[in-house]
């Protein structure tokens, strides 16, 4: 039993490191102590690019978060525009059909309605966009259905109205639908 514990004993014990060929004399203390500085300033400047780049996503997850409860309801609202346009329309028509006294309730009713879905509308930052005749174009907010001859307005200005258009905050939902003006055509000689 005595060659049965030595032999534990040897196997216990930790084993010998492995001999190494000398490289050469160990680097002075400053030496050493230069390659951890370098060392420490590469890792402190792999912290900091981490820190910043987590701090960049986190502003950028709370920036698209802002971005989508804003504009969350921008599909829903572009479908109530035809609603909302259909009521105006219906408005506008009081003076075909003011004859009839019925009708005259009618047209209250759809007033009160178009008045409430502007109530909403407006809670949530949709806002009609009518340009004035003579206002400038703007490609941003008015889109070009054809041009006018006409020397009334200014050349590159609104002469006509379609469509009112319609933006959520700062988001355009639909442009609105213009004539632009263009200068008459010069009379060529008799």
């Amino acid at each position: 039993m005595n060659d049965e514990n030595a032999r534990d004993e040897t196997e216990n014990q930790a084993p010998e490191a492995p001999e190494t060929q000398d490289s050469g004399p160990e680097p002075a203390p400053e030496e050493k102590l230069a390659r951890l500085e370098t060392e420490l300033a590469d890792a402190r400047d792999k912290l900091l690019r981490a820190l910043a780049e987590g701090e960049n996503q986190r502003r950028r997850f709370v920036r698209e978060r802002e971005e989508s409860l804003r504009y969350a309801a921008a599909n829903f609202a572009k479908e109530l525009l035809s609603v909302a346009d259909n009521l105006r329309r219906a408005i506008a028509s009081e003076a075909a059909i003011s004859s009839d006294p019925a009708a005259k309730g009618v047209i209250e009713g759809v007033a009160a309605t178009e008045r409430e879905l502007w109530a909403i509308f407006e809670a949530h930052g949709v806002k009609r966009v009518e340009p004035a005749l003579g206002d400038p174009f703007d490609p941003h907010l008015h889109q070009a259905m054809y041009e006018v001859a006409t020397e009334e307005y200014p050349p590159g200005t609104i002469a006509q109205l379609l469509q009112p258009g319609y933006v959520m905050h700062d988001r355009l939902l639909r442009p609105a639908l213009v004539g632009v003006a263009k200068p008459p055509a010069q009379a060529g000689p008799a």
